[in-house]
């Protein structure tokens, strides 16, 4: 089994470089959360995760939750571990110190997330769900409600969940057909949703779902649905816990990976209805549900970091102690890190990881900023660069994880086939990641439609300008970064084609947003890598001698000559004038 270690310079560095967190802690509301303080909170995240966390990874594997006489099960060991998370008070740093929480920056609480999607992804998904219900609840609920239960759902002694999916409303929500009648202060809701993650289970006190539903007189289609908060347990006047409400787990899901979160179908109102609460206007679910769903995409996508850290770790652990064959350089026989494709495979492996890493702080910065930065130009323009990489971040980063993922699988060699290993669970694992919160074709169509062609392209034109401001810079640096300036220039170029030829072509925007998606992915990420080249360059020149610099730059470098390539076929896919999936008739997939 791997160990997991925490990669601590590699996530100071991000915060120093990118994130500029010296000045970012200066913003209102996060005085508190000062450097120092991150200095101090990262090393004892680090440590807890990494010694008790990681080891249930492959023990959850092998006890997947299960439901037995009507009781959701999970692996024995998460209990005890759970509840030393919430002690420490790992959940939720980013909760609101109004109601409990630490009030830290989103930065710091993504650090945090990341050390326990690495440590165990199916695991990670209790507190990130719990994370998302706190997000809708600060932006919709009643005062009365977020006094309720924002506390504990922060602490994590409550968790939380989000009720979308019915076995027939996947993607297309307007087929929810979950009823809410009005009944006094509350609304009796009944119904079936499938693909709960984590809809029931025992490590938490309650579990808080939010739930989407119609009213009887409401209008047909998305602009009919309601949210509705529906705990398990309901809630006593003096906030104890009351009777058990009318909701349960009537099955849970045999899965690929994730096996240590249970997957539930929830049954609502079998017993005459499910006490319910409105959240947000009546008819408005879909807009306060997707505030949720969006924080839990920028979630998802740093799942896939955490998970191809994790697999990359295990990879160069096994390559370095696995002998076979012969190295030029080496007597004998060489430990298979040495031989060349191997070496490739990993440095695909962390340039994937390292550049993903660095979009999402870039996101999650911003996302901070749009929130408490005191110039209010500057939080629209960081509102609406969050809104333009939230799809990326999404999209791009899962997509690369199982391709780092299968790829920590081939460094094993036939081992990596043999689960007792644990490289396989990795990839099992990553594979959910580009399929839920919206699948990865949802987000390659929102990025091109709601976030390139709504506003005519003018927020991604800022983007491009900012990158563009990068290669300028170059134009007079020395050292080994210098070259790089060339291939960021060239991508460029290639983001700026495609956009001008998909607002060109508007109604081809759904059979290339895929291809624009990745592209822009592969261009932004590593901008991104670039700028932390740059710092380190920068440190290499005041004298520094940390191999870890001279890592940084020839990450990037990797980069450039090995993944950007792939741009010039994401190019040409988008400017072709004849999509050939696109002209295929349903019965041309038939097999003759």
């Amino acid at each position: 089994m791997s160990v997991y270690k925490v990669p601590q310079k590699e996530l100071s560095f991000i915060f120093e470089e990118l994130v500029s967190y010296d000045e970012h802690c200066k913003m209102p509301g996060y005085e508190e959360a000062t450097s120092d303080m991150v200095r101090a909170i990262l090393p004892e995240a680090a440590k807890f995760f990494e010694e008790i966390v990681a080891p249930t990874n492959w023990e959850a594997d092998v006890q997947p939750a299960h439901l037995k006489d009507g009781v959701v099960v999970t692996a024995p060991m998460l209990d005890g571990v759970y509840k030393q998370m919430v002690e420490a008070g790992w959940c939720c740093l980013s909760g609101d110190s109004k109601y409990g929480g630490a009030g830290f920056p989103g930065v710091i609480d993504v650090a945090v997330q990341e050390m326990l999607q690495s440590a165990n992804m199916g695991f990670s998904l209790l507190p990130m769900l719990t994370r998302g219900v706190i997000h809708a609840l600060n932006l919709y609920g009643t005062e009365e409600q977020k006094t309720a239960y924002l506390g504990n759902l922060i602490s994590g002694v409550w968790s939380g969940t989000m009720n979308l999916t019915e076995p027939q409303a996947g993607t297309d929500l307007s087929a929810v057909k979950t009823k809410a009648v009005p009944a006094g202060d509350h609304y009796l809701v009944s119904g079936q949703k499938i693909y709960i993650t984590w809809g029931d289970h025992e490590l938490a006190e309650n579990v808080i779902h939010l739930v989407l539903a119609r009213l009887p007189d409401a209008p047909v289609g998305n602009h009919g649905i309601s949210l509705f908060l529906v705990p398990k347990y309901l809630i006593n006047s003096d906030g104890s816990l009351g009777e058990a409400n009318d909701v349960k787990a009537v099955g849970v899901e045999h899965k690929l990976g994730i096996h240590s979160s249970p997957t539930c179908t929830m049954a609502f109102g079998d017993d005459g209805g499910a006490v319910g609460y409105l959240v947000g206007p009546l008819n408005q679910g879909l807009v306060c549900m997707f505030s949720m769903m969006n924080n839990a995409r920028l979630s998802v996508g740093h799942q896939g970091i955490g998970v191809g850290e994790r697999a990359y770790q295990q990879a160069v652990a096994y390559a370095s102690d696995r002998v076979q064959g012969k190295v030029q350089g080496h007597d004998g026989h060489a430990p298979i890190i040495n031989h060349p494709d191997v070496k490739r495979m990993l440095m695909q492996m962390r340039a994937l990881t390292e550049a993903g890493r660095a979009m999402s702080f870039f996101t999650i910065a911003a996302e901070d900023r749009s929130h408490h930065h005191t110039d209010a130009d500057q939080r629209a323009a960081d509102a609406q660069l969050v809104e333009i990489m939230t799809p990326l971040v999404k999209g791009w980063c899962t997509e690369v994880s199982m391709e780092s993922t299968s790829l920590g699988v081939q460094v094993h060699g036939g081992m990596g086939f043999i689960e007792e290993t644990g490289a396989a669970q990795h990839m099992r694992d990553a594979r959910i990641l580009p399929i839920y919160e919206g699948t990865n074709g949802i987000q390659a169509l929102d990025f091109v439609g709601r976030k390139c062609l709504r506003d005519g392209g003018k927020t991604i034109s800022r983007l491009l300008a900012d990158m563009q401001s990068t290669v300028v810079s170059l134009s007079a640096a020395d050292g080994a970064v210098q070259h790089l300036g060339l291939a960021l220039a060239t991508t460029v170029d290639q983001c700026e084609q495609a956009q001008a030829y998909v607002l060109s072509h508007s109604e081809k925007s759904s059979s290339l947003a895929y291809s624009f998606m990745m592209l822009f992915g592969n261009s932004v990420s590593f901008w991104l890598l670039m700028k932390l080249a740059i710092a380190a360059q920068g440190r290499i020149d005041k004298g520094a001698s940390d191999p870890f610099y001279g890592q940084k730059i020839k990450t990037a470098s990797f980069f450039a000559s090995q993944i950007l390539p792939r741009n010039l076929s994401y190019l040409a896919s988008i400017t072709t004038e004849s999509n050939y999936a696109e002209e295929l008739l349903a019965e041309d997939f038939q097999v003759l």
